[in-house]
């Protein structure tokens, strides 16, 4: 008899914060539970397309990079997001392109040189068990992910089937986001509640710069800058439903910008909303990123957002080698090599590998 397989990630360091993340728990924000999910849900989708995962299979979300796992069996695997320089047995690995790792293979992520989350997305998914629809962490309510609590050295996250379309060796290349920008400029909506604020605090708004503060995390983005003047002199309102990307002004008149993990309700007033299509490039922004606001019609919002989602679901992922087949031994083999960006990679029957290349001058 042979013992079956069980595919696994092995957490051998967990860096400063990774969590289990999918798409989100979303219908239960009347009950009073967080939406969460991937605060670059970009990111995570288009490693769920590397992979052939369907695209709320779970990931796993890398703050500030410093993860280490082990396979337990062969694997596919993407990055995508921050930049971590990430080898895998010590060989450097590029994002946006998906890799077979083999049994006991070790992935180490360094920290993130241009951006704040990296995800890596496995074929399959991380099958930790579902909650409520979802297997996304959420910290404050302790549910989901690895027990609901932040990934921790020594856990052991189970797999799911990879698919059909798990086809290793392809790359994602219309991503073009520069992660690394000391400066955003951020599109809105303006409202629900902008009649709440005078027009010099509108004009404030759109007219200044703010900057992130180290106050923030995956509920929200904390700025610092200008203050935004009310009618009243006032800002709370009568508690109603928030979304992601809600624009709150609270007391003092600064904005806080409403991410992942935020509560579903709030009781200062929202003077804008953050189109959705850039919500995913402020899953990546660091402490003293500057962020300026331009507004934007309900019906530009919907075509940029139309547009950003057929590329990252509808555009090709070209094969990055080219195999040559060749005989060895009387056995047809299929083999190539090829370069992307500091990496090299080899394909050998289908499963494109990381590998090292060394030159020996002849003596």
């Amino acid at each position: 008899m042979t013992k079956p397989t069980t595919r696994e990630l092995q957490i051998i360091q967990s860096g400063p914060m990774t969590l289990v993340q999918d798409r989100g728990r979303s219908g239960y924000q009347q009950l009073g539970v967080s939406v969460s999910g991937a605060v670059d849900v970009d990111a995570l989708d288009i490693g769920n397309r590397l992979v052939g995962n369907d695209m709320n299979a779970a990931g796993l979300e890398v703050m500030l990079g410093g993860l280490v796992v082990r396979f337990s069996e062969s694997t596919m695997f993407a990055l995508t997001g921050a930049d971590t320089s990430a080898t895998l047995d010590s060989v450097p690995v590029t994002a946006n392109v998906s890799y077979v790792a083999h049994s006991d293979a070790e992935l180490q992520m360094g920290i993130a040189n241009n951006g704040m989350r990296a995800y890596l997305a496995v074929a399959g998914g991380v099958g930790t068990p579902s909650i409520l629809g979802s297997r996304s962490t959420h910290l404050t309510s302790a549910i989901g992910g690895s027990k609901g609590g932040k990934v921790i050295e020594g856990d052991v996250l189970p797999l799911g089937d990879a698919s059909s379309k798990s086809i290793s060796g392809k790359v994602f290349e219309a991503e073009s986001r520069d992660t690394s920008a000391k400066g955003l400029n951020i599109r809105i909506l303006l409202g629900p509640q902008d009649n709440e604020f005078s027009l010099v605090g509108i004009e404030t708004l759109l007219d200044s710069t703010y900057s992130v503060t180290d106050q923030s995390n995956r509920q929200g983005l904390r700025l610092d800058g200008p203050v935004i003047e009310s009618k009243s002199g006032r800002y709370d309102i009568i508690s109603d439903a928030v979304v992601n990307g809600s624009i709150q002004v609270p007391g003092d008149g600064k904005p806080i910008i409403l991410l992942a993990d935020r509560q579903t309700t709030g009781g200062y007033a929202k003077i804008a909303t953050v189109a959705t299509v850039d919500l995913s490039k402020l899953g990546q922004v660091t402490p003293g990123t500057n962020i300026s606001f331009v507004s934007i019609s309900i019906e530009e919002a919907q075509v940029l957002l139309a547009d950003r989602q057929r590329i990252i679901i509808e555009s090709e992922l070209p094969r990055v080698v080219a195999p040559t087949n060749v005989t060895v031994d009387g056995i047809d083999v299929a083999v190539g090599v090829a370069q992307n960006g500091d990496s090299m990679m080899a394909e050998l029957d289908g499963n494109i590998y990381p590998i090292s290349v060394y030159e020996y001058p002849p003596v």
